[in-house]
């Protein structure tokens, strides 16, 4: 019995997947992951709009009347066989679906889609900026996603073991260029999120893989699933319209409202309060722990400090 190349196999559907060119390998693997999303449930009207132009193929979620925009911050690890890499990124995002798939999806709330009800995995966000401050992560996730990513850099603070302790998130997203074979930094400001979630119940959910929604050089939409593989922790913060009294907690401020991304998200989203947050920090997998003082042979002890 003879075997196919994997690009010669003959599939059962009408289209082939897309390449992946030289000197990408997928999937891409996350050595570590420190992630938080913000959702806002909005007017549907601006929403569709936007869409339209930039993914036609797609439909907005509806949850009750609203829409849904989601920007979530990413600082992810990676390694190579000849190095690693740390990246960070925001992905500014509407929850939608293939428009050709409508009949597949069950009737959701925003809290049963948070929760991870939404098993068919076609509630995916649909990417309208992508702001990452790696060129090597900014040209995979163009080429290999279609994702609408281009540069940026961050000044972040957020929960650690390393730290003091507490549940704080604060990110400052500002813009940059390309330069070279990387990025050159600019000190103006785009937008910026703040989380104090100390406190807040929080609900373990299943809510991966998700799909993130993209349109290659063509205009043909693609779609690349993500897994993570541990449950994230999801923060209620009302789920309503206007959020509960939770939701003052979270703050997501436009610095700049002429920057793309600062006028899609001032469009959109406005003063309107989030509706939820979800979190994910993978777990350490090593400690090296305290010292302590050694016996010296044959010798007088030197005090101890503090005593």
């Amino acid at each position: 019995m003879s075997e196919h190349p994997v690009s010669e196999r003959p599939t059962s559907g009408d289209l082939a997947l897309p390449p992946v060119t030289a000197p990408y390998l997928l999937p891409f693997h996350y050595g570590a992951l420190h992630n938080i999303g913000v959702d806002h449930l909005v007017d549907p009207a601006p929403v569709r709009a936007l869409l339209a132009e930039r993914h036609p193929d797609l439909s907005a979620a509806d949850f009750d009347g609203r829409a849904c925009v989601t920007l979530n911050y990413q600082l992810y690890f990676a390694q190579y066989p000849n190095g690693a890499a740390v990246i960070q990124e925001i992905e500014y995002s509407v929850v939608a679906y293939p428009a050709a798939s409508a009949g597949r999806l069950a009737r959701l709330s925003y809290g049963q889609y948070a929760r991870g009800y939404d098993q068919t995995k076609l509630l995916g966000i649909a990417r309208l900026h992508v702001l990452c401050d790696s060129a090597l992560a900014i040209a995979a996730g163009t080429a290999l996603y279609g994702e609408p990513k281009y540069p940026a850099w961050f000044e972040v603070t957020m929960p650690s073991l390393n730290g003091p302790g507490g549940d704080a998130w604060d990110i400052v997203c500002k813009e940059a260029v390309l330069a070279g074979d990387g990025i050159e930094r600019r000190e103006r400001p785009l937008i910026s999120l703040s989380a104090e979630l100390a406190g807040l119940p929080r609900i373990p959910v299943n809510n991966t893989p998700v799909t993130g929604y993209g349109v290659d050089a063509a205009g043909r939409p693609l779609a690349g699933p993500m897994n993570v593989y541990q449950p994230y922790q999801y923060i209620p913060l009302g789920e309503g319209t206007e959020g509960g009294e939770a939701a003052g907690r979270v703050r997501l401020r436009v610095h700049e409202p002429s920057s793309p991304v600062g006028a899609d998200v001032s469009a959109l989203i406005g003063d309107g309060s989030a509706a939820g947050v979800w979190t994910y920090q993978s777990a350490p997998v090593a400690a090296h722990n305290r010292p302590y003082y050694v016996p010296r042979a044959g010798r007088e002890q030197a005090p101890v400090p503090g005593r």
